[in-house]
């Protein structure tokens, strides 16, 4: 069946009952599956902070679950070399030649769990096949699989021995969420559901999922994110979020000291991109400012860096990204 043809209004429909069936999956972390499909919906990739146990794992891996697409899980440390990521050529003597071995990063949905633990080498070839959406080893060139979605996770707990990622590598990343702790109403909700796991987990793991999602219907929803109304006015609206981020002494002068870099042009269009993700996710033909306004934060927390200043004074890129949304004029 050709799912390029099916209609939006079931498309969406779909897509509703996937997001319902991940958050009665992963409770209390209901704005990670709304991230997390915005960026399957934004064709992009997801970078989460969160401390341990917090369901990240889980998350991605229910995400898979539910999609015509393969999963891998790639633990980062220190002694990670980039072939483990991207894969290697191996010698066939029988043959007498050499056979590629394709790595976890040749996956659909890729899960890079501390990807601050890995040196730079290891992250530049994440990165790299992230944005350019192929690898290369030796003198050949390889395509990533067209549906290709990185969530990579960071730990804010411990930092020795950890590679931070440079702000022109975190760039490269649709979204930067932080995630938290549940409330006492979702913990109680996450111990009657392990409870229900444990006593029925073969019959759990046995079960075929009940809703599944085909590529052609992911592609087809992407085209539909990308058709959605978008105002003029709107449109200026992001432009000029971006543009105040990167000249903010238009609008506050203690603002313009701290902020030292703005956000670059795959600011906006991951801006624009997310918006209609959400507006799309929210059952409307058209982008509101409340749809930037709710995505805005993740956007452009990694973009917008704060001066030596204003990092001495406990601001960070989300306080800055805040206080332009509140002086940037709505249209």
């Amino acid at each position: 069946m050709d799912m390029t043809q099916t209609p939006p209004a079931s498309l969406h429909a779909r897509f509703q009952q996937l997001r319902d069936v991940l958050q009665q999956d992963i409770l209390g972390q209901s704005a990670l599956v709304e991230r997390l499909l915005i960026a399957l919906l934004a064709d992009g990739h997801l970078l989460v902070e969160g401390a341990p146990g917090l369901a990240k794992t889980t998350a991605i891996r229910a995400l898979a679950g539910h999609l015509e697409a393969s999963f891998a899980r790639l633990q980062f440390t220190p002694d990670l070399l980039p072939a483990d990521l991207t894969g290697t050529e191996v010698w066939r003597p029988q043959e007498g030649r050499f056979e590629f071995q394709p790595g976890p990063v040749f996956h659909s949905l890729l899960l890079a769990d501390e990807i601050n633990r890995a040196p730079a080498k290891v992250q530049s070839a994440l990165l790299e096949a992230m944005g350019e959406r192929q690898v290369t080893v030796g003198r050949h060139t390889y395509p990533l699989p067209p549906l290709f979605l990185v969530m990579a996770t960071q730990n804010p707990i411990e930092q020795e021995g950890t590679f931070p990622l440079p702000e022109a590598q975190l760039d490269r990343f649709l979204m930067y969420v932080r995630i938290g702790y549940p409330q006492a109403d979702a913990e109680a909700g996450i111990l009657r559901l392990a409870r229900e796991r444990a006593r029925g987990a073969l019959q759990a793991v046995a079960a075929p999922p009940s809703l599944h999602i085909t590529q052609d219907e992911v592609f087809a929803a992407r085209r539909a994110v990308l058709d959605l109304h978008m105002a003029p006015a709107l449109e200026r609206y992001l432009i000029e979020l971006v543009l105040a981020s990167r000249s903010p002494e238009r609008y506050d002068a203690a603002l313009a000291r701290r902020i030292a870099w703005g956000a670059s042009p795959r600011g906006s269009i991951a801006l624009e991109r997310c918006a209609r993700a959400r507006a799309w996710l929210e059952g409307r033909d058209y982008v509101t400012p409340e749809d930037v306004h709710a995505v805005a934060p993740d956007v452009l927390r990694h973009r917008v860096l704060p001066s030596f200043e204003a990092t001495a004074e406990g601001w960070d890129g989300a306080r800055l990204v805040e206080e332009l949304l509140r002086r940037v004029p709505l249209p």
